[in-house]
């Protein structure tokens, strides 16, 4: 590896320490500036096919700003610092991770192996886990960082801001009735931390146990098994949903003794779950649907806002007037049930649809369909595991917010299946 990839090493394997810092996933943002100078010293540039359609979800989202200071029927709020922020955030985030794309992109095999890249997401699924396992073990976990410090107290204060800088090993929630960690270290959110480590287990197969030796083999089926615990512990029903299918497109698309072996392991695996102790609180949670409700009221909510600005959007999320069980307007001192999560956090599809209407979900979608289309000939295990990622996203646009670093890392399983396509398979 070359001093031509050091931002994406930097990205990938420091990542704990720009978490500890407070940076997080906007490190990435960051990081663009030295990937924008050595893109522009090794010009012409090459763009992914799909390129285009980012370019226009990019402009899109631009002209999404021209309704930050109007809300639709339903909603309150009046445009403020907190709206302008989080445009503005998303706005650096999808700039930032295009500029990364072709940054990848235009590395050559000499500077950048392939196999390098797919194992530094390896050692990324490592910290994941081991954030987990912090968050199952050590769930109050937390401290203020350098960047909280430094920034003034009206921007740190934001709660968009504070949950990007404020490191914390676990939300504690009652999903199940009664309060209860769900892990999300290093990671901004508990949800972001199950897409982001079904995404990583993804990489680490291909670079660990595909391409790997026997002492990487061993260590990964550890960190595989210990996975589990802050997995469960999640209760995050869509990680569940999107391991067992992932499991499903694997045995279905490999074939011979390899498909053999995958089945032997998941139903090896899968009976060594159902007798641990881990079993029980699966099944506490598919008994408590607490998130139902809640999500069934803001994607309804979420539809109502779109239609009144179904072309453009309206730049951010909103709040919603009362929640699936008031009319009241918001948190107060009286009723602190009362609040809501904003319209369009419940899932990408549905912020794309409030920040930037029918036209940004589907410039979305088509730019990770297209990327299917194109690679799912690639059988290689770089191929295989690009196009299940591909996937994964589309699912669980319906569930997570991509932001912040979610997004991170389907980019960068894209930008691996544009190397593999130019440079053959691997």
């Amino acid at each position: 590896m070359s001093r031509a990839a050091w931002p994406i090493a930097a990205l990938l394997v420091g990542y704990p320490l720009w978490w500890a810092l407070g940076f997080g996933g906007l490190s990435v943002i960051i990081l663009a500036g030295p990937m924008v100078v050595l893109l522009w010293r090794r010009r012409p540039i090459l763009v992914p096919p799909g390129f285009w359609l980012w370019m226009l979800l990019l402009a899109g989202y631009l002209v999404s700003a021209l309704m930050l200071a109007e809300s639709p029927p339903g909603t309150y709020g009046e445009l403020g610092p907190g709206r302008l922020i989080g445009w503005t955030m998303r706005l650096a985030l999808y700039v930032s991770v295009l500029i990364m794309v072709l940054y990848l992109g235009n590395l050559t095999e000499r500077e950048l192996p392939q196999l390098r890249l797919v194992r530094m997401l390896g050692v990324l699924f490592a910290t994941t886990v081991a954030g987990g396992l912090l968050g199952v073990l050590v769930p109050g976990f937390a401290f203020t960082s350098p960047v909280e410090l430094l920034l003034p107290r009206w921007l740190s204060g934001n709660a968009f801001v504070q949950n990007l800088i404020h490191p914390t090993a676990a939300q504690t929630q009652k999903v199940l009735g009664y309060a209860m960690p769900r892990p999300e270290a290093p990671f901004e959110w508990a949800n972001a931390w199950g897409s982001n480590v079904s995404v990583l287990l993804v990489w680490a197969v291909v670079g660990w146990w595909v391409h790997g030796s026997r002492r990487q083999r061993v260590l990964l089926a550890v960190l595989t098994a210990l996975a589990a615990v802050p997995v469960v512990y999640s209760l995050n029903r869509g990680l569940w949903i999107g391991l067992g299918l992932a499991v499903v497109y694997l045995i279905v698309r490999v074939g011979g003794r390899t498909r053999l072996a995958l089945c032997g392991a998941a139903t090896a695996a899968a009976l060594a779950f159902a007798l641990s102790p881990l079993a029980p609180l699966v099944a506490q949670r598919l008994d408590r649907p607490h998130s139902n409700d809640i999500r069934a009221f803001t994607v309804t909510a979420t539809l109502a806002a779109t239609a009144h600005s179904p072309v453009i959007g309206y730049g951010n999320t909103r709040n919603a007037t009362g929640n699936h069980r008031t009319v009241t307007t918001g948190r107060t001192a009286w009723c602190p049930g009362c609040g809501h999560p904003p319209l369009g956090s419940d899932g990408q599809l549905w912020l794309l649809l409030m920040t930037q209407g029918l036209t940004g979900a589907a410039l979305y979608v088509a730019f990770f369909v297209g990327a299917i289309r194109r690679h799912w000939a690639d059988r290689s295990p770089v191929g295989l595991g690009g196009v299940l990622v591909m996937g994964l996203v589309l699912l669980y646009m319906f569930v997570y917010d991509g932001l912040v670093t979610p997004l991170i890392l389907y980019l960068i399983s894209f930008a691996l299946l544009w190397r593999n396509s130019r440079r053959g398979p691997a």
